[in-house]
Formats: structure tokens, sequence, C-alpha cells
């Protein structure tokens, strides 16, 4: 056996070893190229606004969440934002981050996740204990339930002081972004439900509480469900037309039964893909 072909077989059973072993995750970039967690915040740290695009159950995308934002204060002025919580129960969670109400007294008065106890007050803990500013970007749901019953022109009726916890008015909705689309077909527009608009919603008054929180030499951190920036549309599209000037990367999150090759249909949906093994636990 010559030295190439030794070398080769070497490689082969490292391969195979490799994936034989559990893992509970892999990174790509957008083309489909393995990418190392350190090459990755490397680069992610040097950006202006950061989207971490999640499954709202993977145990994964939750820790490595934590992991970010405690290596991104390291090394840059933070600030964190989430789309789990909603605009007008800012004045609780700032109340909390101060001290001032105690995490009984926050659950009562904020309308929490199910699952935030578990997947959200980690990073919401840290804030605190960092003294984080931490934005609650998205839209009041009962606003975002009232654009699926009627579209985006029911938010026009609201009263003028509710009209503050959600995007500038009237909300531009282009029906032709394909994530948009798909929702559309999804939600039967045709039965009377306006789900695309009611995403665009949440979409946009997400990107209006970014642009008006995130500062100068900051990096602004948000936490999202991945629909929300996928091919960098949604979120980064409403961010993108007001603040053409800010450099954005994003993350998705994916499950596939094997990790170690990003599938096809994955690429292009971010900068970057973690990829979960289908069978890892969910925290619901």
């Amino acid at each position: 056996m010559n030295t190439f072909t030794r070398l080769f077989c070497l490689l082969i059973i490292n391969i195979c070893i490799a994936q034989s072993e559990p893992q509970a995750f892999e990174i790509y970039n957008a083309h489909g190229k393995k990418v190392s967690y350190k090459k990755m915040m490397r680069n992610l740290v040097k950006a202006d606004l950061v989207f971490f695009g999640e499954t709202h159950n993977d145990p994964i995308a939750h820790w490595l969440q934590l992991e970010m934002a405690q290596e991104f204060v390291q090394k840059r002025r933070l600030i964190l934002g989430a789309e789990m919580l909603e605009s007008d129960n800012q004045d609780e969670l700032n109340q909390y981050l101060e001290g001032n109400i105690s995490d009984k007294e926050f659950a009562e008065t904020a309308r929490l996740w199910n699952n935030y106890k578990t997947d959200y007050k980690p990073v919401v803990d840290f804030a605190k204990a960092q003294q984080i500013p931490f934005v609650a970007t998205n839209i009041p749901r009962r606003y975002a339930s009232l654009v699926y019953k009627n579209g985006l022109k029911v938010l026009d009726t609201m009263p003028q002081q509710e009209k503050q916890w959600m995007a500038s008015l009237p909300i531009f909705f282009d029906p032709s972004l394909p994530t948009y689309e798909a929702i559309d077909k999804m939600g039967g527009h045709g039965g009377g439900s306006f789900m695309a608009e009611s995403q665009a919603s949440k979409d946009a008054t997400m990107a209006h509480f970014i642009i008006k929180n995130i500062k100068p030499n900051h990096l602004f951190f948000h936490l999202n469900g991945s629909y929300h920036t996928k091919n960098r549309e949604g979120i980064v599209w409403h961010v993108r037309i007001k603040r053409p000037d800010l450099q954005i990367l994003t993350i998705a999150t994916v499950a596939q039964k094997n990790i170690h090759t990003l599938e096809s249909a994955f690429k292009n949906e971010a900068d970057y893909i973690i990829v979960i093994p289908t069978n890892m636990t969910k925290t619901y």
C-alpha cells in the first residue's frame, strides 16, 4: 500500500468514526460548507445586527443563544431582543431587569410563553445579571390576531395610544415575497384569513423596535423563529428598507436525520445554518 492510499484510507476511517459518534449539531455557511463555531462567532461579532432564527422547542438552539450572548458581551457592547416578548410588556420587562419586581410578579404581569422558564429565562436572567438592555420587539398577539381575521387595514382603527406598540402605520406589505406567498397558500387567503399579513405585522413591528433601539458601536442580538428571517426576508427585509447601512447576519436552525451534509433545500436560508438531529429531545 503506497503512502497516498494509506492516507486516503485513514481519512475515510476518521470520517466514518466522526459520523458514528453522537453529535448535537453541525454548522454550515449559506453554500453548504461546514463552518466551525469559532469561525462563525468571529464573523458574527463584527456585525451590527445578528438574527438567531430558532425552532421554538429546540434545546440546542436555546443553549447556543445563551452561549453566544455570553461570548458577545466579552467583545462588544450588547443589546438583546426577542420575538417571545411583546412590546406592551416592555415596562414589566424593564422592571424585572432592574430588580424592581420578582420572577413571580413578572410572570403574572407579562404574557410569557409557556416555555419561557426553560427556554428564554436563562437569556433574560443573563441580561439582568450583566445589565444588558433587552427589547420586547413583537407586536402584542391580540393585534396580530385581529390582522389575521381582518387584514392590516384593521390596525388603522386602533386607538392612538395602542399604535405605539406596533410598527408605524401603514405597514408596507409585499405579498410577492416568497415567504409570504408560501404562508398565503398555506393559510388559504381566499377563505378569509390573512395569515401572511399577520406575519408581516409581526415582522414589521420587530424591525421597528430593533431600529428604534439599536445604537452605534453596539451589537444587537435578536432571537426569533427561523421563518421570520428565512431567506433574509421577514424582519430582515423590513429592517433593510429603513436601515440599509446596517451589517446584518442571520442564523437558521433546521433538523435533519443526517447532520453531516446540508440538504440542498436549506442552502441560502441564512448566512449560517445550524443543523440539529431530528431525534433531538424537544422542550415541549
